[in-house]
Formats: C-alpha cells, structure tokens, sequence
C-alpha cells in the first residue's frame, strides 16, 4: 500500500475508489482468464485515473485578475441573471460558461481572491450541460464570493447529462486565494461564472480555458468584452 500512495496522490482523493475499484476488478477478470473483460477493464481503468488527475497549477496573483475556475471550452460570454437563490437581484451581469467535456480535469478552482458568503445546492435536471437552458433547470451549486475589492461573485457548477455528483469543499465564511481547489463534477459538465457590473470578459468563445491559469477578467481594466474568431 505504500507503494500505491504516491501514484494515488497524483488523482484528487475523490477519485481513489473508483481507480482501485476498476483496477481490482480488471485484475479478477485476468485472474479468471476472461482477457476480454480484463481488456475493458483496464481501458476503463486507465479513463477513470485520467478524469481524476489532479494536477497543479500556476496561479497568476495580481491584484484584481479573475481567473477561469475550471478546465474546459468558453462556451458563452453573455449578460444573463445571476442564479435566484443567489439573491443578487435581476441586474444583467456578464456571465462566462465553461463546458468540460469527460476528458477536461474535473476539478473547480476559486475564480478571485476573497470570502464565500453564501452557498446553495438546488436539484434539478440532468440536461445535456452545453444548452442554455441548463443554467436554469439542471442540478446546481451556486456559491457567492465577496472579493477583497468589495465586488461580488457568483459562481455556479452545473451538473450535465453524464455528470450525477455534484462535490463542494468550499466553507461559508473562509477566506479563499484564487485557484485554490473548492470543488468537483463528476462526469462531464459546466461553470458559470458571473461578472460584477464594470468588469468584462477578457475570452472568447470558443476558447480554451485552464482552471486556476486562465485570466478571463481583470477589475482594474475598462476594456470592453472581447470577441474573436476561428483563424
């Protein structure tokens, strides 16, 4: 067993059973000499490690930057209405969805330096997370951060049509740094986050974002949202 931890530390804890689970049954289906089986299970195997890899990242810490809080696809930068439960109110807001495909690093990351003030778990469906209509009628956890500017932000994960388990960490009243790890959608799934009035999206759609690296805003710029195009 102490030669498991170590290669066990390179996948988030919550992803432990599940490797050992696939790796002990594939060794069973070798052991009875279904080889076939054994070959589907150490596929499996090897996809259930590589949806739970946990690797670190390099925050950038300026004052003000807002990083993406997960891995995945920019899949819309809109105005939209922070979640109700929320209680921000019906003012239009930037919103930036990232959709993480089963194969993007499941594990969510703090967008700004700051304090979580409130958090909300509501059910609900299990639509496929890419359409626009999963921000309001999927399962979700919304948390609500006040930065260290005094702005809020809200921040969402959204269960999909694979993804069944919703996972946060994240503590009401605790003072978080950007890019810390708060959270997990287990298989396939979506972030939104919504932006403070007066500070604007710096990606596009259609980008790739880096839970924890990628800059998709910065307080201290009046810049306007961007837009771009497939070149």
């Amino acid at each position: 067993m102490d030669k498991i931890s170590p290669l066990l530390s390179y996948f988030h804890r919550e992803g432990h059973k599940f490797i050992l689970g696939f790796g002990a049954v594939t060794i069973l289906f070798y052991l009875l000499g279904l080889d076939v089986l054994g070959v589907v299970g150490l596929i499996l195997t090897i996809w259930c490690a590589y949806f739970f890899r946990d690797p670190e990242r390099v925050t950038p810490v300026k004052a003000g930057l807002v990083i993406s809080p997960a891995d995945g696809v920019v899949q819309s930068v809109c105005m939209a209405v922070p979640p109700q439960e929320l209680e921000l109110g019906d003012e239009l807001r930037t919103r930036v969805s990232v959709f993480m495909n089963v194969f993007d690093v499941h594990v969510n990351r703090v967008p700004i330096d700051g304090v979580i003030v409130k958090q909300v778990y509501t059910p609900g469906k299990f639509l496929n997370a890419s359409l626009e209509k999963a921000s309001v009628d999927n399962e979700r956890h919304s948390l609500l951060l006040k930065a260290t500017s005094g702005k809020q932000y809200a921040f969402v994960q959204i269960a999909g049509l694979v993804a069944r388990r919703i996972l946060c960490w994240a503590e009401d009243g605790k003072e978080y740094k950007a890019g810390e790890r708060f959270g997990l959608i287990r298989f396939g799934s979506r972030v939104d986050i919504y932006l403070p009035k007066g500070v604007h999206s710096m990606v596009c759609v259609g980008q790739r974002a880096v839970a924890g690296e990628t800059i998709i805003a910065n307080e201290k710029t009046k810049e306007n949202d961007r837009e771009g195009e497939i070149r």
